[in-house]
C-alpha cells in the first residue's frame, strides 16, 4: 500500500512538474493561451496528488521523499522536453581571434546569415564581430564550426524574442 502510494506520487509529480517547466518557457515566449491551458492541467494534477498525499493515514517519510524526488526528476525532464520540442531563436555574437575570412566564408556556405563588423581587441588587434541569428536547434552545429576554425573565438548567445526581416537559417 505504501509502495503503491509512493510510486503514484513520484510519477504524478514528474508529470505535473514537467508540465510546469514547459508552461513557464511557453509563457516567456509569449504563448499565453497555451500556457494557461497547460497550467490548468498542471494544477489539477498537482491538487489531486497533494490531496492524496496529505489525506493518507500513513505518516512515512517515504511519502515526502517520493514527492520531492518526483519534483526533482520532473524539473529535469521538463527541461529536456523544452529544449527538444520548443523552438526559439538565438542571437549569436562571435568575436574572432583575428580577421578570420575563412570562418565567415564557411559559415555562409553552411547557410548562416552572417553580419560582420570590424572591431579592435584588447591590444588593438584587428578582429571581426559576427552577428548571426539562428534557430536554437542549429546552435551546436554553429558552435562546432566556430570551434573547429577558431578555437579562441569569444561567443555570446542571447535568446531572441522577435525577428523581423533579415535571414534566419531554419
Amino acid at each position: 500500500m505504501l509502495l503503491t502510494l509512493c510510486l503514484k506520487i513520484f510519477f504524478v509529480r514528474i508529470l505535473d512538474v514537467s508540465l510546469g517547466t514547459v508552461r513557464t518557457i511557453i509563457s516567456v515566449k509569449g504563448q499565453n493561451l497555451l500556457a494557461s491551458i497547460i497550467g490548468f492541467v498542471e494544477i489539477t494534477i498537482w491538487f489531486l496528488v497533494v490531496k492524496e498525499a496529505i489525506n493518507t493515514e500513513n505518516t512515512s517519510l517515504w511519502i515526502v521523499f517520493s514527492y520531492a524526488s518526483g519534483f526533482s526528476v520532473g524539473t529535469y525532464i521538463g527541461g529536456l522536453l523544452s529544449s527538444k520540442f520548443i523552438e526559439g531563436n538565438l542571437g549569436v555574437q562571435i568575436i574572432t581571434g583575428e580577421h578570420n575570412y575563412e570562418l565567415i566564408d564557411i559559415l555562409r556556405k553552411e547557410g548562416y546569415g552572417v553580419t560582420v563588423i570590424d572591431v579592435k581587441g584588447q591590444n588593438n588587434s584587428g578582429k571581426y564581430m559576427l552577428f548571426i541569428e539562428i534557430n536554437n536547434k542549429n546552435f551546436n552545429h554553429l558552435k562546432n564550426i566556430v570551434k573547429k576554425h577558431d578555437s579562441q573565438a569569444f561567443i555570446v548567445v542571447n535568446e531572441t524574442k522577435y525577428v523581423q526581416n533579415g535571414y534566419l537559417k531554419k
